[in-house]
C-alpha cells in the first residue's frame, strides 16, 4: 500500500498492472476526506457562530432524522420508495451536494430511497466521493441520464436502460409494492416505468411533508445560516454609499455568503429608488443615489444548505428620510409585527390569513403575493395567500411546533415612486414563536 501514497510534489501517480482498483479506492478516500462538507465552514464563520453562542448541530443525528421522516411519509402513503431528482430533495435525503444549480436543470443526478431497503445515489460520472461523508448512502451508481443533451434522438434507448435500474431496485426492495414517489420526471420516464408495471405518484408531496417539521439540529443549522447571512448583510450595508450600482451592492451579499461556506442565492431581488415600486425588479446597473430607498430579499442558501430568507429596506446616504418613506416603512413594519404575533401552534392557515394585517387600500393592489411561506432548505410548503386571494383550491392546514415560516410585507402605493420590503424568519414553538432573524431595521426609517 505504500506505493499508493504520493506526496505533494509528485507529478505522476504510481501505476502498475493490477493496481487500478486499489488506486481508485485510494483516490476516492482522498477526495472524500477533502470534501467541502468535511473541511467545514472556516474560521470566519466558526468565530461568528461562537460569538452568537450557537452550538454545532449533530449532523449524523440530523441525517438520521431526515431519512426517518422520508420513510415514515412513504409508509403513510404506501410507496415502495422515492425517486428524487430535485437537488434540494437529494440534499435532504443524503446531505450531499454536486453542482447544485447545474443539476437543477440538467437531470444527471438522482437518488432512490427505499421505504424498506437501501439509499442508492445515482451520481455524475466519477463523483462517488461526494456522498461518503454523510454515512447515509448505501451504494453509489453512475447515473443514466436521458436528457436530450446526452441522448439526442436515441432517448428511448437511454430511458429503457435507466428504467431497468429503477425497476431492479423496486423489485428487490419493494416487497411486491410497485408504487414509487417521484419528484420530477419527463413523460418518457413515466411511460417506461409503467411498461414495467411501476406506478408513479407525487414525490413532491412526500418530500414537502417530510421537510415540514425541523429537528433541533436542523434549527441549529438554520440559526447558523441566518447568522452567516446577516453578517454578509452587514458587509453589504457598509458598502451602501451613493454612487454604487445595484449590481455592485448585490455582489457583496454573494461574496459574504460564499466566504462563509454558503452555496448560492436563488434570486436577484434588489432594487433602488423608483425601481422599488412595483416590487420584483431584478438588480441592475442603476447607480444608487443619495436619499434612495434600497430594498432586497436575500433568498440565500447558506451553510448546511439552509435558506436564510430575509428582506430589508435601507435608506442610502446620511440624510433624513422623507415623510413618505417613513410612512411606507411604518406600515410594513407594523404589518410584520402584527402578523408575527399571530403565529402560534394550532392556528389554521385560513384563520391566520383572515386575521392578518394587510396593506392599506392604495397599497393593496401592489401587495406581495403571499403573507407567509414555509422555509427550510429552500422556500417550502405551506404558502399562505391573503384572505382575499384564498380560493377553493388553496390548501388549509395547521401550524405546528418545529415549522419555520417567513412573514412577508411589501408596501408601495399603486403608481407610487418607492416601496418597502420587510421579511422575517419565524420558528413555531410549543408556546408561540421565536423570530430567528435579528438584523435590525433601519432606525432612520423607523423614526427613532
Amino acid at each position: 500500500m505504500d506505493k499508493l501514497r504520493f506526496g505533494r510534489h509528485r507529478k505522476i501517480m504510481p501505476f502498475e498492472p493490477g493496481s487500478v482498483d486499489a488506486l481508485r479506492e485510494a483516490s476516492r478516500e482522498k477526495a472524500a476526506a477533502l470534501n467541502q462538507h468535511v473541511l467545514g465552514y472556516g474560521a470566519q464563520a466558526e468565530a461568528e457562530w461562537a460569538a452568537a453562542g450557537i452550538a454545532a448541530p449533530d449532523l449524523p443525528a440530523m441525517r438520521s432524522y431526515r431519512l426517518d421522516r422520508i420513510r415514515a411519509e412513504l409508509k403513510r402513503r404506501d410507496y415502495a420508495g422515492a425517486l428524487l431528482y430535485d437537488p434540494v430533495n437529494i440534499r435532504y435525503a443524503t446531505d450531499s451536494t454536486n453542482m447544485q444549480l447545474w443539476v437543477a436543470h440538467n437531470p444527471t443526478r438522482h437518488c432512490y430511497v427505499a421505504t424498506e431497503g437501501p439509499v442508492v445515489l445515482f451520481d455524475y460520472f466519477s463523483c462517488e466521493h461526494l456522498s461518503d461523508h454523510a454515512g447515509i448512502v448505501d451504494e453509489v451508481r453512475s447515473t443514466v441520464s436521458w436528457m436530450y443533451l446526452y441522448s439526442g434522438e436515441l432517448t428511448d434507448r437511454k430511458v429503457r436502460r435507466w428504467a431497468a435500474g429503477i425497476a431492479d431496485l423496486v423489485a428487490g426492495h419493494g416487497g411486491g409494492n410497485r408504487r414509487i414517489a417521484v419528484d420530477h420526471i419527463d413523460p418518457e420516464g413515466v411511460e417506461e416505468l409503467a411498461r414495467r408495471g411501476i406506478t408513479v405518484g407525487n414525490g413532491e408531496a412526500v418530500m414537502e411533508n417530510a421537510r415540514l417539521i425541523k429537528s433541533p439540529d436542523e434549527i441549529l443549522a438554520m440559526r447558523r445560516a441566518i447568522v452567516a447571512c446577516e453578517a454578509a448583510m452587514g458587509e453589504m450595508e457598509a458598502a451602501l454609499k451613493p454612487g454604487i450600482s445595484e449590481n455592485e451592492l448585490w455582489a457583496e451579499l454573494h461574496r459574504g455568503n460564499i466566504a462563509r461556506g454558503g452555496e448560492w442565492i436563488e434570486t436577484r431581488l434588489l432594487s433602488s429608488g423608483p425601481r422599488t415600486n412595483p416590487w420584483f425588479q431584478e438588480c441592475s446597473s442603476r447607480v444608487i443615489e443619495d436619499g434612495d430607498l434600497v430594498a432586497f430579499d436575500t433568498d440565500l442558501i447558506g451553510p448546511y444548505g439552509f435558506c436564510a430568507d430575509l428582506s430589508r429596506t435601507w435608506l442610502c446616504g446620511d440624510g433624513r428620510p422623507s415623510n413618505e418613506q417613513r410612512e411606507l416603512f411604518r406600515i410594513a413594519a407594523d404589518q410584520i409585527a402584527h402578523n408575527t404575533e399571530l403565529m402560534r401552534p394550532g392556528i389554521s392557515f385560513r384563520d391566520l390569513a383572515e386575521r392578518s394585517a394587510v396593506p392599506p387600500g392604495d397599497c393593496f393592489p401592489a401587495r406581495y403575493g403571499v403573507l407567509y411561506h414555509g422555509v427550510g432548505l429552500a422556500d417550502e410548503y405551506p404558502t399562505l395567500p391573503h384572505a382575499s386571494d384564498w380560493t377553493d383550491d388553496t390548501p388549509d392546514g395547521v401550524l405546528e411546533a418545529g415549522m419555520v415560516l417567513c412573514a412577508e410585507s411589501y408596501i408601495g402605493r399603486l403608481g407610487g415612486r418607492e416601496g418597502v420590503k420587510i421579511e422575517e424568519q419565524i420558528l413555531i414553538t410549543e408556546t408561540g414563536n421565536e423570530k430567528l432573524s435579528a438584523y435590525p431595521l433601519d432606525e432612520r426609517l423607523l423614526g427613532n
